[in-house]
């Protein structure tokens, strides 16, 4: 059986778009555990249980090398009454932080 110079170059292509899409849920996976953490941390509640991708782009890490840099949008409250939308922002595989308004305070 012999292959053609396009179905070798189409087979690396859906490898190398596999390769992404597991790398892509990846880390999606880990901005999901680092908010779940922080909620722990700051006292606030996840709502939906999720992350969802909101911005993509590229640049570049500490050593000078090119990162897909992904920003998250995820839904949480404080005290169950207001939503309230919070962001977390991956460089590669890294936690580059996590950004959720402070938590209101209430006068007597």
């Amino acid at each position: 059986m012999y292959f053609n110079l396009g179905e070798i170059v189409s087979l690396l292509a859906f490898g190398v778009l596999c390769m992404h899409f597991l790398s892509a849920v990846r880390v999606r996976e880990l901005a999901l555990q680092a908010v779940g953490q922080a909620s722990k941390r700051d006292e606030f509640q996840l709502l939906d249980q999720s992350v969802h991708v909101q911005r993509v782009s590229l640049s570049r890490d500490e050593s000078g090398r090119w990162r897909i840099w992904r920003q998250y949008r995820f839904d949480y409250t404080y005290e169950g009454v207001e939503r309230r939308q919070g962001f977390v922002i991956m460089l590669g595989k890294q936690l580059q932080s996590i950004v959720v308004s402070e938590r209101p305070t209430t006068l007597h």
